[in-house]
């Protein structure tokens, strides 16, 4: 069984949401880590824990941030950190579907990723890298994060539906 670990300097952790039902609103989290275990070389045995900081969540707009960090959204300062555990990893053809529990808040849920695997290659340094790209749709209100607004004429401030998209590189340890 080999270990990985997320190389954070290539790697990101995005998601969009919409914004007035007619634009998108992308944001990140800057601080993260994973793990991984596999021992086969299409790693449908794979296991991964993953965490992001929710406290280094980053829109490009700070008051925004706030309100994100706040009791509305992601309760920050009670739940630091939002967690997911893999339990299987399948592959069909070139793709690979990722089970797991996604931990938000205090409200854990099941959740499935797509997962893309780019490929794995030794880089200058003689280190072994894997990266992949990983997408999935959750629903906020799900995980609690349910503030909710409604403009004169009726439109939804910010959409339930949000989109996930990681672009991963993990280092074979």
């Amino acid at each position: 069984m080999a270990t990985w670990n997320i190389d954070t300097m290539h790697s990101e952790v995005q998601f969009k949401v919409k914004h007035l039902v007619i634009s998108t609103v992308t944001g990140n989290f800057n601080n993260f880590s994973a793990s991984m275990e596999a021992s086969k070389d299409d790693f449908t045995d794979t296991k991964i824990q993953f965490s992001a900081d929710v406290d280094s969540i980053n829109t490009n707009n700070a008051q925004r941030d706030a309100h994100l960090k706040s009791a509305d959204f992601f309760s920050a300062e009670q739940f630091p950190k939002l967690t997911f555990r893999s339990t299987k990893m399948e592959k069909t053809g070139d793709k690979h579907k990722l089970s797991g529990d996604l931990t938000i808040r205090d409200i854990t849920l099941p959740v499935s990723l797509d997962v893309e695997y780019g490929g794995t290659a030794v880089d200058p340094y003689g280190q072994t890298k894997a990266g992949f790209e990983i997408t999935a749709k959750i629903s906020r209100k799900a995980f609690g994060l349910a503030w909710s607004a409604v403009t004169e004429a009726g439109g939804v401030v910010v959409g339930d539906e949000v989109r996930l998209i990681l672009n991963i590189q993990m280092i074979k340890a």
